[in-house]
């Protein structure tokens, strides 16, 4: 089984009601073998949602209390992202997940990327929340822009 991003399959469930839709990933989905999920909704979250950003770190630091989770109105939603990442993992695990292809950029599933903290637009080397608990339970993560990498 394969986990991936719902987004990345053309569910609407990015934080502006929209999806980020990769043709190659929907046909994946569509032979099957493969479980989308929406962190974000997994915790809680409502979608259209505010815009969120990791500010004083990683997912690491998340999932560790040094870092928060903060919209633009200056909202923590760190805890929904804790709880989506957990409950997603959930679903990896009974499923029998070693394998995930998630979103790049994404405060939840960013693997390698994802903004600043300050809703600049900067991109800063770092994993999300989801991306990185995973990581630390032993599920490869790959972004939709380096899926076909062995390993």
């Amino acid at each position: 089984m394969l986990i991936v991003s719902a987004c990345l399959i053309g569910v609407n469930c990015k934080y502006d009601g929209g999806n980020n839709c990769h043709p190659e990933i929907l046909e994946l989905y569509k032979k099957g073998g493969v479980i989308p999920i929406c962190p974000e909704q997994l915790g809680g979250l409502s979608t259209p949602r505010s815009p969120a950003e990791i500010r004083g770190g990683s997912g690491g630091d998340v999932l560790d209390g040094k870092a928060r989770i903060i919209t633009p109105h200056g909202e923590d939603v760190a805890e929904s992202f804790k709880r989506g990442a957990l409950e997603s993992l959930k679903l990896a695990k009974h499923a029998g997940a070693k394998k995930a292809i998630l979103k790049e950029k994404s405060p939840s599933c960013g693997p390698y990327f994802i903004y600043d903290g300050a809703f600049s637009g900067r991109i800063v080397a770092g994993k999300g929340v989801t991306a990185e608990l995973f990581q630390r339970e032993g599920i490869k993560v790959n972004s939709e822009n380096d899926f076909k990498r062995k390993g």
